[in-house]
């Protein structure tokens, strides 16, 4: 679950069962009640049906802890990090940041700070887009050191710079308003 929607849904499906849940957070739910197998083959149809899944298995959800700390902090969090990442994932999750990256890298197929990075770039996109902050505030929200860091790293995701990928999407939009 990465989005307030997809906790409502949860909450929605279990009430519907006639479970009584007690926390729906990123990626769990605590449920008052013991659940039998049969429960648990309903719950996990529901999720499917919404487009969720059930995971069961703990390094499938460990992998999607550290993905909603990390998207919670990239695009729900304007407090500034005060401790490296990989110490406030450490702390978050209470496991060693060498034993989260070695464990995601293995199951994903690619590094925390790649996912971060890519995540990172999808939300500066979005705030170009939006057209409320320029650039220098953009990147001190995101947590870059620089603006040259920023742009630096978004065209090394995205081919483009940051003021070319705006004019970009500025004529896309016009030419939809034209039609």
């Amino acid at each position: 679950m990465v989005c307030i929607r997809c906790k409502m849904v949860v909450k929605e499906e279990l009430t519907k069962l006639g479970l009584h849940c007690t926390i729906v957070e990123l990626g769990e739910a605590e449920i008052m009640e013991t659940i039998t197998t049969a429960q648990r083959d309903q719950i996990q149809i529901a999720l499917m049906r919404s487009g969720l899944e059930l995971m069961d298995d703990k390094k499938s959800m460990l992998i999607q802890k550290i993905k909603n700390v990390i998207i919670e902090l990239v695009h729900y969090s304007e407090e500034p990090l005060r401790v490296k990442f990989s110490e406030y994932l450490s702390q978050k999750l209470n496991y060693d940041y060498t034993y989260l990256a070695n464990i995601f890298s293995e199951v994903q197929g690619t590094t925390i700070e790649k996912f971060i990075i890519s995540h990172k770039i999808e939300r500066v996109k979005e705030l170009l887009v939006y057209d409320q902050l320029n650039l220098s505030e953009i990147a001190h929200l995101m947590h870059y050191s620089s603006v040259s860091h920023l742009s630096t790293q978004f065209k090394k995701v995205t081919g483009l710079t940051p003021s070319h990928f705006k004019i970009i999407k500025k004529k896309r939009r016009n030419m939809l308003d034209d039609l």
